[in-house]
C-alpha cells in the first residue's frame, strides 16, 4: 500500500495550481513533503479521466501567465505531487486505509456552498449524499478506531476561522459518535486556520490549469503547527485576519460585485472579468466601489493605507490580458458569496462606523434578501 502525507479532499483546479504546485516544487527541492492523495467526494463519473489524468507518472501542467512586478509572465510548470486519485463511493475503502493508517495533513477546498448541512448528516453510515464536515467527521472516526495517531486538518475554503469553523461543524456531528471520539477530536487533531489566493482562470485538458503569477498560502500560526511545505508563496502569520478581510472584502467582494451587476444587465457578450474591466460600464464602477465604499470601511478599521495598496493590486489583477477568468464560474453559489462576501463586510464596516454610506453593496444585500424572504 503507497504511503500518502497529505490527503486532498477536493479535485478543483485552484488546488490544482496552488496547494498541488507548491508540493510538487517542495518535493523537487528534496523536500520531506507530500506525496498528496486527492479524494473527489461528489461521485461524479464525468469527471473520470480528469481525475486520472491527476496522478499520470508523468504529472500535469500548470501554465503561469501575467505581469509580475512590470514583467510579462508566461511559463509552463509541471506538477508531480499527486499520486494516487481516488473518488467516493466508488474507493472507500482504501481512502479509509489512508486517512486511518498514514496521512499527516488533510487539506479541503469544497466552494462556499461545502459546509452547508445535508439531511444525510444525521447518519453515521458513510453516504456520498452527506456533507463534507460530515465526511471528515466519519474518515477521522475511522481514524480514531485504527491508530488514533494525532492529525492535522486545514481547509482551503475561503471561510473567516475556516479551520475553527470546520472544527465546529464537526464537533457538532462528532455528537452523533461515542463521547471518547469528541474527546480525541479536542485532543488529538490539530485544525488550522489558513487564506489561499490565486486567480486561476480556465481548467487545461486533461488536468490542470492556468493562472495568475500571484500567490499566496497564509498559515495562522498555533502550537504543534506542521507546514505542507516550505515555499515562497506559504506564509505562516501570526494573525491571520489582517489576510483574510484584504482578500474577502476587496478581491472577492470586487468579484461577487462585479457579477452581480453583470447578471442584472443580463449582458451575455461579455464573458471574462478582464473584458468587464475594460468596460466603461463596468470597470469604473468597479474602481469607485472600492474608492467610496471598500476602503472608508478599512480607514474606519485603521488600515486605509494596506487596503489602498491591495486595492490597486486587484485591479491589476483582474485586468490580466492573459487569464480568461469566466464571470460564470464566478456566479456559481452566487447567493452564498453574496453573503460571505458583501454582507459580512457590510456588517464588519459598520462595526467600526455605523454612519458609513455603501448604496451600491446595501443594494447588492437587499436584493438577495428580499429574494429569499
Amino acid at each position: 500500500m503507497p504511503t500518502s502525507a497529505i490527503v486532498q479532499f477536493g479535485t478543483s483546479r485552484f488546488l490544482q495550481a496552488h496547494v498541488d504546485l507548491f508540493v510538487s516544487e517542495a518535493m523537487a527541492e528534496g523536500q520531506d513533503a507530500g506525496p498528496i492523495t486527492v479524494v473527489q467526494t461528489s461521485g461524479d463519473t464525468s469527471r473520470a479521466q480528469r481525475l486520472k489524468a491527476l496522478a499520470a507518472p508523468s504529472g500535469y501542467e500548470v501554465r503561469i501567465k501575467g505581469i509580475e512586478d512590470g514583467v510579462l509572465v508566461d511559463t509552463s510548470k509541471t506538477v508531480n505531487s499527486i499520486k494516487h486519485a481516488l473518488s467516493l463511493p466508488d474507493d472507500l475503502d482504501e481512502v479509509v486505509e489512508i486517512v486511518a493508517e498514514e496521512t499527516r495533513i488533510i487539506v479541503s477546498n469544497t466552494a462556499d456552498a461545502g459546509f452547508r448541512p445535508h439531511k444525510a448528516d444525521t447518519s453515521t453510515e458513510f453516504s456520498i449524499e452527506m456533507s463534507y464536515p460530515a465526511k471528515l467527521t466519519w474518515f477521522l472516526f475511522q481514524r480514531f478506531k485504527g491508530t488514533g495517531a494525532p492529525i492535522q486538518v486545514m481547509p482551503a475554503e475561503l471561510i473567516p476561522e475556516n479551520g475553527k469553523v470546520l472544527r465546529d461543524l464537526v464537533m457538532a456531528i462528532a455528537a452523533l459518535y461515542p463521547p471518547e471520539f469528541t474527546d480525541w477530536l479536542r485532543s488529538k487533531v490539530t485544525w488550522v486556520n489558513s487564506l489561499v489566493d490565486r486567480i486561476v482562470s480556465e481548467p487545461l485538458d486533461p488536468a490542470g490549469a492556468v493562472a495568475e503569477p500571484y500567490a499566496l498560502w497564509a498559515i495562522e500560526d498555533q502550537p504543534g503547527l506542521i507546514l505542507p511545505c516550505e515555499h515562497p508563496c506559504v506564509q505562516v502569520v501570526k494573525d491571520l485576519d489582517q489576510v483574510e478581510t484584504l482578500k474577502l472584502f476587496i478581491l472577492n467582494l470586487g468579484h461577487t460585485y462585479l457579477v452581480s451587476r453583470w447578471l442584472a444587465a443580463g449582458n451575455a457578450r461579455l464573458q471574462f472579468v478582464r473584458e468587464l474591466m475594460d468596460s466603461p460600464d463596468f470597470g469604473p464602477d468597479l474602481k469607485d466601489l472600492y474608492r467610496r465604499e471598500v476602503l472608508p470601511a478599512f480607514a474606519a478599521h485603521g488600515r486605509r493605507h494596506e487596503a489602498e495598496a491591495y486595492a490597486t493590486t486587484t485591479i491589476d489583477r483582474f485586468k490580466n490580458p492573459f487569464l480568461d477568468h469566466k464571470l460564470a464560474d464566478i456566479a456559481q453559489n452566487h447567493d452564498e458569496k453574496i453573503i460571505r462576501r458583501i454582507s459580512s463586510f457590510l456588517s464588519w464596516a459598520r462595526k467600526a462606523d455605523p454612519s458609513l454610506q455603501m448604496p451600491r453593496l446595501d443594494a447588492v444585500a437587499h436584493t438577495l434578501a428580499a429574494a429569499q424572504s
